[in-house]
């Protein structure tokens, strides 16, 4: 099984638990605002890998990975490439090695969540209008997809970039400890800042950064955000 990969990253520690392997495939059909990778959105563009070959590259860091650690599958978005990430996740699965999903919840999983120990997902906003004007896709789509990691009872871990003045609210923080307070698979909700060290990305291909307006959260302001997060806790 081949598949369109952007690149990789070594030792990644924001990327699931412990050290990790991260596999950035290439593509992605959505257009957030805040996105970082505006490089990964073409899916005829980076290098073909079997999974195979990818796996013989992972297998080079496993004594890095420790009991906690593994390989992380990012993008792009993997689930635009679901049959080569689900072998990948297999033939990693037989070696022992830890596998992680890092998604936006759309695409195809049916193959691939077999075989992912644990799972990233992207919750951009809390408000089905903004996840269709900044995100390009319906948050139901979402929600169904955490559904099923319920089903599976998939460890999942919430993530949430933090955008000034469009998902900062306490109503916003809320309603986003809600949806994992209705999921008991999620066993972790992550604040991100929001960051626009992406620009000269933007800048380099031509195109405006959505986001370039907005300002960069300060690190106390993420503070009373989680803080909020906390107490909305029975």
């Amino acid at each position: 099984m081949v598949g369109r990969i952007h690149s990789f990253q070594s030792l990644g520690t924001v990327d699931g638990p412990g050290v990790r392997f991260v596999v950035f495939m290439q593509g992605c059909p959505l257009r957030c605002g805040c996105c970082h990778n505006p490089d990964t959105w073409e899916f005829d563009a980076g290098e073909e890998f079997t999974a195979l070959e990818v796996v013989e590259k992972i297998e080079r860091y496993r004594d890095y990975f420790g009991s906690d650690g593994g390989v992380t599958v990012s993008g792009g978005e993997p689930l635009m490439q679901p049959a080569f990430v689900a072998e990948l996740f297999s033939l990693c699965r037989e070696r022992g090695i830890h596998t992680c999903l890092d998604t936006s919840g759309i695409g195809e999983y049916g193959e691939v969540l077999p075989f992912a120990d644990r799972v990233l997902l992207d919750i951009k906003y809390t408000d089905p209008a903004q996840y269709r004007q900044y995100v390009g896709c319906e948050m139901e789509t979402v929600l169904t997809f955490l559904d099923e990691l319920e089903t599976r009872r998939i460890p999942t871990t919430l993530r949430q970039v933090i955008l000034p003045s469009l998902n900062d609210s306490a109503e916003s923080l809320l309603a986003l400890r809600e949806i994992a307070r209705a999921h008991s698979c999620v066993d972790n909700v992550e604040l991100l800042p929001f960051r626009n060290i992406c620009q000269v990305k933007y800048d380099q291909m031509g195109i405006p950064f959505p986001f370039a307006h907005l300002a960069v959260p300060t690190a106390q302001q993420m503070k009373q955000l989680e803080q909020i997060l906390k107490k909305s806790e029975p």
